[in-house]
């Protein structure tokens, strides 16, 4: 096994171990639930920017679409919850499907047309219109499968299973090929790469990503409102994340979501306006010093970062 994979590994393990064993000591069930579903957002973004270099502010689109996929199964045709998970997966990757002319797109149009038509999938669910099937804007309530913790469980096994996706691009001919169409396309193209397919790919494991992680939520929580599951703060705050740890490696991501949402929970609820303050300096010093995120401290030492 070559030693890049090795130290992805060493990323891989304890981290899932973690989110496994931790409510055996800690009592707040919900705040490690929602660093399990940080973790996997802000992989699911590295998927996409950290190996393409396309920004989705409207990731969040495919998030509620899991979560809406993995409701109505529930609701209208009774799956059981690890059936309509599936379910919920394979809308954001339809989604995914649908919007794949935004990929034509780049930089900061790309950017607004997937926030544009994430508003527009929130729009839809939640049109009153809609009601006998979506239940529009008054909410979902699914309490014949509240499960927290067998929900809590399949949350930390799709971790796992995204650490894996990005463990195999880091180390993989493929991930290769995303990173040179991420530096020059063009130049990818002439040299055999067929870049079209491959950002379609990484932009079809992305939108899995958010719609299985967004599918376990919906079960986790059994009970939200539209405005819940698409709600800008996931994409903004998984973006952030990524990016404050650094993008296109295992550990960026893992060490954002541990510092920033850390910090959240330390002071953020708490002392909301020191937070924010604190958040906004954070983010202004990464962006001017360490515009490739913390790890980039690491790499400047001569370490290769998995």
């Amino acid at each position: 096994m070559p030693r890049i994979a090795r130290h992805c590994l060493l990323i891989l393990v304890p981290v899932v171990a973690a989110a496994a064993l931790l409510p055996l000591w800690y009592s707040n069930h919900l705040m490690l639930f929602n660093f399990i579903v940080f973790l996997t957002l802000a992989q699911g973004i590295n998927v996409i920017y950290g190996f393409t270099g396309y920004l989705p502010f409207g990731f969040v689109g495919f998030f509620g679409a899991g979560a809406y996929g993995f409701s109505l199964a529930v609701m209208h045709w009774h799956a059981p919850p690890l059936a309509a998970m599936l379910i919920g997966g394979g809308a954001s990757v339809l989604v995914g499907l649908i919007l794949t002319p935004l990929l034509r797109l780049s930089g900061a149009y790309f950017a607004i047309a997937n926030l544009a038509a994430a508003l527009a999938l929130y729009q839809l669910v939640s049109n009153p219109a809609l009601q006998n099937i979506t239940k529009g804007p008054y909410g979902i309530s699914l309490s014949d499968v509240f499960n927290p913790t067998l929900s809590y469980g399949v949350a930390v096994a799709i971790l796992a299973a995204t650490l894996m996706v990005v463990i195999y691009l880091r180390n993989s001919n493929f991930g290769l090929a995303l990173q040179a169409i991420k530096d020059d396309p063009v130049s990818a193209s002439m040299s055999g790469i067929h870049v079209v397919r491959a950002r379609t790919i990484a932009w079809l494991i992305s939108a899995l990503i958010a719609g299985l992680i967004g599918s376990d939520f919906a079960w986790y929580i059994s009970a939200f409102y539209p405005d819940t599951v698409f709600s800008t703060e996931f994409s903004v705050f998984a973006i952030v994340f990524a990016l404050f740890g650094g993008v296109a490696t295992v550990t960026g991501p893992v060490l954002g979501v541990i510092f920033l949402y850390g910090l959240y929970n330390l002071i953020g609820i708490s002392a909301p306006q020191y937070f924010q303050l604190i958040y906004g300096v954070l983010i202004v010093v990464i962006v001017l010093f360490l515009p490739t995120g913390l790890i980039s401290l690491l790499q400047r030492r001569g370490i290769d970062v998995p």
